[in-house]
């Protein structure tokens, strides 16, 4: 397992351009924040599709190396997101993650996505990922 702050260091090491923020990791979940900017709006007033999708693999991420440890060779087979409602242009975006399946080689998990104050879903993704064999 890792830590909240070994995850974060490592995030912040390998991933600089990640404006993630984990607010919590463990229990085979992990809830992180992305402050929306300007440029992350598309026409109509609304945060991009591709935010919430990195918001939604991210926060997969975390979980999985909240309960494996640092394995960085961890990655992403698959990510399905339905974006269901509009979210605020003026507000963070909220991943909410929850680890269905923990295996050997596979992790698949769910994530809700919010807008920060909102309690109604702006999207939902589903994600499987790989997990590397250690030696």
């Amino acid at each position: 397992m890792a830590s909240k702050q070994e995850i974060t260091d490592f995030i912040q090491k390998e991933f600089p351009q990640s404006k993630c923020i984990i607010d919590d990791v463990g229990g085979k979940s992990a809830t992180i924040r992305h402050n929306i900017t300007e440029a992350e709006l598309r026409p109509g007033g609304t945060v991009s599709g591709p935010v919430m999708m990195f918001v939604a693999d991210v926060a997969l991420y975390v979980a999985i190396l909240g309960e494996i440890g640092i394995v960085p060779l961890t990655v992403t087979t698959s990510l399905n997101i339905n974006f269901l409602r509009k979210p605020a242009a003026d507000k963070a975006i909220i991943g909410v993650c929850k680890l269905i399946k923990l295996g050997r080689t596979l992790a698949i998990g769910e994530v809700s996505i919010y807008s920060e104050g909102n309690l109604e879903m702006v999207a939902h993704a589903v994600g499987t990922y790989a997990i590397p064999r250690v030696a």
